[in-house]
C-alpha cells in the first residue's frame, strides 16, 4: 500500500515532504552576487538564523543572511513539528559549572523558549498551524513517576499552562492505542507547521530589512576584526559573524564541526483521513511523544494526515526506503492503519551534542564570532531562544542566559568523521539492549 510515495532527494530544493507540498508562501531570495556590508552576517537560513536575524534587525542592526540551499532546508523545515517546553536534557548536570541558580535559569528559560514562538507568529500574524496541546506518553511505570517529577517541578517553575496526569486507563482519550500505560499533558506545548513557520520568519525579517540570499554556499571566512564570509558569487563583509549550520556545518569550522553530530531522524505522512478515523488516533489533536531511546512522536495535520516520525539514526546512513523502514513503527502503534496509503516520506538530519544542551556561545579566540548549534531534537522552540540570547549579546546588552550557556564546556566527539558515528550508534544500541533489559 505505498503507492504514490515522495521519494527524498537532496537537492537544492526543499526535501519533497509533506510541508513543501503545503506551503503557504514564496519569497523572493537571490543568490548572494557581489559584495555586501552589514553589521552582522549569519550563515544558516534555518530557525537558529532566521531568529537571530529578526532580533538583532529589531535592535536596529543591519544583517545579511546566508543560505547554502533554500531558507528552511534543513532540519527547520523537515523536522515533526512539535514545540515542546525545555532545553536540554538532565540540565543539573551542569550545576558544578553555573551553580544552583543557573540549572534553574536555564529550566525557566526552556519555559520561555515556547512563549518566543507564540509571541513570534503573534506578532508577525504567521499562518503555521500552530496547535496547543502536547503528551508525554509512558512506556512503563517509572516513566510515569518520571512524569510525576516533571509535574511538581513545572509547578515549582510558575508553569502558567494546564498540565494533568492520565492514568492508564483513560489513555485512549489521548491516543488510540493500548500501547502506554500512563501520559502528562502540557498544554503550553503543541505543534506546528514548521516550513510555513520558517517561511513567514523569512519575510519578517525581509520586512525588517534583512538581506537573505539562498543558494549562497560559504566556500570560505577570513577571521579578523572585521570578517569577511566568501561564496561562489560574492563575499560579505562585518563586524560581526553568527555561525548558525547546526547539523549542516560540512566542515565549514572544525572547533563547531566537532562538538555537532548529524543524526539522521524520519516522518511519514498518510494520506488525509477522514475526521473520525483523525479523531480515533487523536482525540484531542495532541502531538506526542514516547520515551524510548528510539523515540516514535506523531501528530495530525491540519488536513487530517498522521505524521508519524522518529527513528533516531547515528550511522550516517539514511534507509533505503524510510516508509518501508517507518511504517512498521507506525502499525505497531496503530495496527488498523494497515490499509492506508503512506502519501511523502522524508528524513533530515538533526544536530546531537555529547551533553545534550543547546551549544550557544562565542567562539574561544574569535569575540566577534558566534553559534547556535546541537539542540538535540528540542529545536523548534531552542532556535528562538538562541535568536533572542545571541542578538542580546551581539547589540551589548547584558544576557545572563548567553553567559550562562557559554559557560558550558562542549566536549569533541572522538574518532573524528569516519569514527565518531559508527562509535555514537554502537552506544545507542547498548542504551536499547538496556530499555529492553528493563522492560
Amino acid at each position: 500500500m505505498n503507492a504514490r510515495v515522495h521519494q527524498p532527494v537532496h537537492t537544492d530544493h526543499h526535501a519533497p515532504s509533506y510541508y513543501a507540498a503545503s506551503v503557504n508562501r514564496r519569497i523572493e531570495v537571490p543568490p548572494l552576487a557581489g559584495e555586501e556590508k552589514a553589521d552582522v552576517c549569519i550563515i544558516g537560513g534555518g530557525f537558529s538564523g532566521l531568529n537571530t536575524a529578526i532580533e538583532l534587525a529589531e535592535r536596529g542592526l543591519s544583517v545579511v543572511l546566508l543560505e547554502a540551499h533554500r531558507i528552511g532546508w534543513g532540519a527547520s523545515g523537515r523536522n515533526g513539528g512539535q514545540l515542546i517546553r525545555g532545553v536540554g536534557h538532565g540540565v543539573e548536570q551542569f550545576e558544578s559549572v553555573i551553580g544552583a541558580d543557573g540549572v534553574r535559569e536555564l529550566k525557566l528559560m526552556g519555559l520561555e523558549a515556547v512563549e518566543i514562538v507564540r509571541r513570534r507568529v503573534q506578532q508577525y500574524n504567521i499562518e503555521c498551524d500552530l496547535t496547543w496541546g502536547y503528551c508525554d506518553l509512558a512506556n512503563k511505570p517509572s516513566d510515569v513517576e518520571g512524569f510525576r517529577e516533571d509535574f511538581e517541578e513545572l509547578k515549582s517553575l510558575g508553569y502558567r499552562h494546564e498540565l494533568r496526569m492520565i492514568p492508564k486507563e483513560d489513555m485512549r482519550s489521548i491516543v488510540g492505542s493500548d500501547l502506554y500505560v500512563g501520559g502528562m499533558v502540557d498544554m503550553g506545548s503543541g505543534h506546528l507547521h514548521p516550513l510555513n513557520l520558517a517561511l513567514g520568519e523569512a519575510a519578517a525579517a525581509q520586512s525588517l530589512g534583512v538581506r537573505l540570499f539562498e543558494n549562497s554556499r560559504v566556500t570560505s571566512i577570513d577571521y579578523g576584526n572585521e570578517v569577511r564570509v566568501h561564496t561562489a558569487g560574492g563575499s560579505v563583509r562585518a563586524k560581526t559573524l553568527v555561525i548558525g549550520c547546526n547539523a549542516y556545518q560540512n566542515g565549514l569550522n572544525s572547533y563547531l564541526d566537532g562538538k555537532v553530530l548529524p543524526a539522521g531522524s524520519y516522518v511519514i505522512a498518510t494520506e488525509p483521513l477522514s475526521a473520525e478515523q483523525a479523531h480515533a488516533l487523536l482525540p484531542q489533536n495532541m502531538a506526542v511523544c514516547d520515551q524510548r531511546v528510539a523515540l516514535d512522536y506523531y501528530r495530525l495535520s491540519a488536513d487530517n494526515r498522521l505524521l508519524f516520525g522518529g527513528a533516531c539514526h547515528y550511522s550516517g546512513r539514511d534507509p533505503a526506503d524510510i516508509a518501508a523502514y517507518m511504517r512498521p513503527k507506525m502499525l505497531n502503534v496503530f495496527p488498523h492503519l494497515a490499509n492506508v496509503r503512506i502519501e511523502f516520506q522524508w528524513g533530515g538530519m538533526i544536530g546531537i551534542g555529547a551533553n545534550r544542551l543547546p551549544q550557544i556561545g562565542r567562539l574561544p579566540n574569535q569575540p566577534n564570532v558566534y553559534f547556535a548549534q546541537a539542540y538535540s531534537g528540542h529545536g523548534v522552540n531552542a532556535t528562538h531562544l538562541a535568536g533572542r540570547l545571541l542578538a542580546e549579546a551581539i547589540a551589548g546588552q547584558h544576557s545572563k542566559g548567553f553567559d550562562l550557556f557559554n559557560k558550558v564546556p562542549h566536549i569533541t566527539f572522538p574518532g573524528g568523521k569516519l569514527l565518531r558515528s559508527p562509535l555514537l550508534a554502537l552506544g545507542m544500541a547498548w542504551y536499547r539492549f538496556k530499555e529492553t533489559l528493563a522492560g
